[in-house]
């Protein structure tokens, strides 16, 4: 994998990072009346005259020139006390500094002995199955209790997980209130190869969701580009003209009909943030009980107050969006083996299908 693909991968999983730190409570600050210096850079004397943009993506890591011009599109990046544009030509001496509307923080992390559910583990990587409403890496408003402090506590004695990269060993994630499977590198050449396998797509994922509506078709395929959504930054967005965003795929198969809901398994061919949710939803099928996508309310079915509180039992059963990664195959860094993992659907998903089947046999004995 060359350098552009590894900085187009860190980019998904920052992108994926700032919609789980939004997620936790983190507070736009939109309007703030003061600004707060992030990075600091003075120009040297014997600086060539070069674009802003083209400067800066050199000396910011993990920072990609078109986050760098997005910046300065929104006036946050100041040359000399004076927002200036990406075109802008960089001079000797010159004081470049990035602004935020929210003081920096640095992000210690703090090894923490929380229980995960390890699957497999090797000398090479290991397979969470990650329970819901626990965050993949430390952010704003998650600074604690996440995915990875429990790795850096479990693997202290590994290189890779002691110099307190929050992004040490992940090659992808999950949304926080996702459950499900998860690989996790142990070394940087297993690391470079997983990030490989995920970049070039060969990486096999299966979900399965339980959706608002009836799908029309048993099998289909949904492909529509996927970026933030231009109205809400706290979502994702389809651009289906593909005038913006990333193309992403998600293939889908219906595993149950309830009439009013489906039970679906999704495979991922891309891994775009919110992917199934928002790929989903566009198709006019949120997933269950989704807050971000518009599934926590009732979207099909009658008005009769028995099926309201029955809808309302189920919310209560299960409080977050009906997603669980179930499944994740793989060559093997080292060995060269396809591997296959697969986890059983959480307890929570289980009692409202199990309630979804009562109703629907209830139904069927009413209409006997």
């Amino acid at each position: 994998m060359n350098q552009k693909d590894i900085t187009a991968l860190d980019e998904e999983l920052i992108a994926g990072a700032e919609m789980d730190d939004l997620e936790a409570g983190e507070e736009l600050a939109e309007g703030a009346d003061e600004m707060f210096e992030h990075f600091a850079i003075t120009v040297d004397k014997g600086q060539k005259m070069l674009r802003l943009d083209k400067y800066l993506v050199d000396r910011m890591e993990h920072c990609s020139r078109n986050r760098i011009q997005a910046a300065a599109d929104s006036g946050n990046i100041l040359v000399n006390g004076v927002a200036a544009k990406s075109s802008y030509k960089v001079k000797p001496l010159d004081r470049i500094t990035l602004v935020m509307p929210y003081p920096k923080r640095e992000i210690e992390i703090i090894p923490e002995d929380i229980p995960l559910e390890i699957v497999y583990e090797d000398d090479d990587l290991l397979i969470v199955n990650k329970e819901a409403g626990m965050v993949v890496h430390p952010g704003c408003g998650n600074y604690s209790g996440t995915l990875v402090n429990a790795l850096t506590h479990h693997l202290k004695d590994i290189p890779l997980f002691q110099d307190g990269d929050m992004r040490a060993g992940l090659v992808h994630r999950i949304d926080k209130d996702t459950s499900g499977l998860l690989v996790v590198a142990k070394n940087e050449r297993s690391h470079a190869r997983l990030a490989k396998q995920f970049f070039d797509h060969t990486i096999h994922r299966r979900y399965v969701a339980l959706v608002w509506g009836n799908l029309e078709e048993d099998e289909g395929t949904i492909t529509g580009n996927i970026g933030r959504s231009p109205k809400d930054r706290l979502q994702m967005y389809v651009f289906a003209d593909g005038s913006d965003g990333k193309h992403a795929v998600t293939h889908y198969k219906v595993l149950k009909r309830y009439g009013y809901v489906t039970l679906v398994e999704c495979r991922l061919e891309t891994g775009r943030t919110h992917q199934i949710r928002v790929h989903m939803s566009w198709q006019g099928h949120p997933l269950f009980n989704d807050s971000r996508y518009g599934g926590d309310r009732i979207l099909k079915g009658t008005t009769f107050s028995k099926y309201k509180q029955f809808i309302e039992n189920c919310f209560a059963l299960l409080p977050r969006q009906a997603l669980h990664a179930r499944s994740l195959g793989f060559v093997h860094p080292t060995t060269g083996e396809d591997i296959y993992f697969e986890s059983e659907l959480p307890a929570d998903l289980q009692a409202v299908i199990a309630k979804w089947d009562g109703y629907v046999a209830a139904r069927k004995l009413e209409e006997e």
